[in-house]
């Protein structure tokens, strides 16, 4: 039970989680758990199962997309603070990019199929989720878009 306490804490001092009901937060915490990555690592490869998602609590993340016959293309890079992974919200539960760590990276991963049971039975815990998320995949796909004008040039061009 320490190390729930632990991770509670970590989530409330974490500005995804600010506002958030002490009682959503505490079933949030019970899914929760530290992992580390070393610089190069790969934390999910796009197209893997998305079983979690992530606080980035110190370190960088790129966030690639490959294409046939280039260089992995980096959509976005997220730095400490962070939230990283929405893919275990949408079927089928597959991620839509890599994440690679830049350097020694520090994250609080949540299990999906933890959270998503907890969803299905307050509802309300996920709509909370759910707001939470939808400015960060918004983000992201922003970031994607901006990415491909950069790269293919600007419409009218």
């Amino acid at each position: 039970m320490v190390q729930i306490e632990g991770l509670d804490k970590l989530l409330r001092e974490h500005p995804f989680f600010e506002g958030m009901n002490d009682a959503y937060r505490d079933l949030v915490a019970g899914c929760a758990a530290n992992e580390a990555f070393q610089a190069g690592a790969y934390i999910y490869k796009e197209g893997q199962p998305a079983d979690k998602f992530y606080l980035v609590r110190h370190g960088r993340v790129a966030l690639e997309v490959h294409v046939p016959g280039r260089s992995p293309i980096i959509v976005d890079t997220l730095k400490t603070g962070d939230l990283m992974g929405w893919s275990w919200l949408v079927p089928p539960y597959r991620a839509n990019f890599d994440a690679r760590a830049l350097e020694l990276t520090r994250l609080l991963s949540l299990d999906a199929t933890c959270l998503r049971g907890k969803m299905e039975e307050d509802p309300a815990l996920g709509y909370d989720l759910h707001k939470r998320f939808s400015p960060v995949m918004a983000s992201r796909l922003a970031a994607a878009r901006h990415q491909l004008i950069d790269m293919y040039g600007h419409p009218g061009d």
